[in-house]
């Protein structure tokens, strides 16, 4: 089939054109909408990809992806092999560098694919995730302590959790100064506190299209195994149900442990994403 590519620098603008695709599929597409909507509110240097197929006047969008930092991998949502064929043409022939891409595996496996086949570059998977839902939550063995909302003066703290929490997971350290001070202030970020000591934390996404995401999700290691983070995510899923909207996740593949909590508390898989990294050939 034919595809055709619209580049988009505008987030605005990628909502208007495919915010309808992505909210029919709300718990697949909720970090590319999720994104979408931060960037809207908080303008940050993104580059941005609309995959659309049809008659010219009645093209129906089949794909979507973006790179927001442009230092950062792209983001891609479940797609077709010749639209993610079709992204990676336009992207390359634009003169544009992408370190990587993370999606669905079938998606993401086509897009690196292709990508080495145009840069004479080199892919690896890097981490495999899988995607969770609850839909009834089911409380962990208790644990000592509370859930509190944090508050400024925990700001030190998180960012260095957020940090740790990047580390461990291979994402990007430097945006945690960043991501605190955007969620902090809107609310966004729990604590679990035992007799005053903050001993985990985790945060939930403003809910778009109906969908909250809870993440990140982390304990120091000197406090893991007391069932602190799994009480802070029944309290927090929980109160996204409550509140109406539908509570999802991302795992670690690599982490049998936080896998079997999650599933412990009720959350069923969906499906997975990989990432994969790129590098040119020496």
């Amino acid at each position: 089939m034919a595809v055709d590519v619209e580049q988009l620098d505008d987030p605005h603008a990628v909502l208007r054109t495919a915010g309808a695709f992505l909210a029919g599929d709300p718990v697949r597409h909720n970090l590319i909408l999720t994104l979408l909507e931060t960037r809207a509110r908080d303008p940050e240097t993104g580059r941005y990809w609309v995959m659309s197929t049809g008659a010219e006047g009645s093209r129906s969008v089949i794909g979507v992806a973006l790179q927001s930092p442009t230092t950062y991998a792209a983001t891609i949502t479940p797609m077709p092999r010749d639209a993610a064929v079709a992204v990676v043409d336009a992207v390359v022939d634009a003169g544009i560098d992408v370190p990587g891409v993370m999606g669905e595996p079938a998606a993401a496996a086509a897009f690196a694919g292709h990508w080495t086949e145009r840069t004479r570059s080199v892919a690896a998977p890097t981490a495999g995730l899988r995607l969770y839902e609850v839909v009834d939550v089911i409380d962990p063995r208790p644990a000592p302590g509370g859930p509190v909302p944090a508050k400024p003066t925990d700001r030190e703290l998180l960012v260095s959790w957020f940090e740790a929490f990047a580390v461990e997971t291979g994402s990007p350290p430097e945006a945690a100064t960043a991501a605190v001070d955007r969620r902090l202030p809107a609310g966004h970020i729990s604590l679990w506190r035992d007799g005053g000591e903050a001993v985990a934390m985790t945060a939930v996404s403003e809910p778009v299209a109906g969908v909250a995401r809870i993440a990140p999700v982390y304990t120091p290691r000197r406090l893991r195994g007391r069932g602190f983070a799994s009480n802070l995510v029944a309290h927090l899923s929980r109160r996204v149900l409550d509140a109406g909207q539908r509570c999802m996740l991302y795992t670690d593949l690599a982490n049998p442990t936080s896998n079997a909590v999650y599933r412990a508390l009720g959350y069923t898989a969906v499906d997975e994403a990989v990432r994969y990294t790129f590098t040119t050939k020496s």
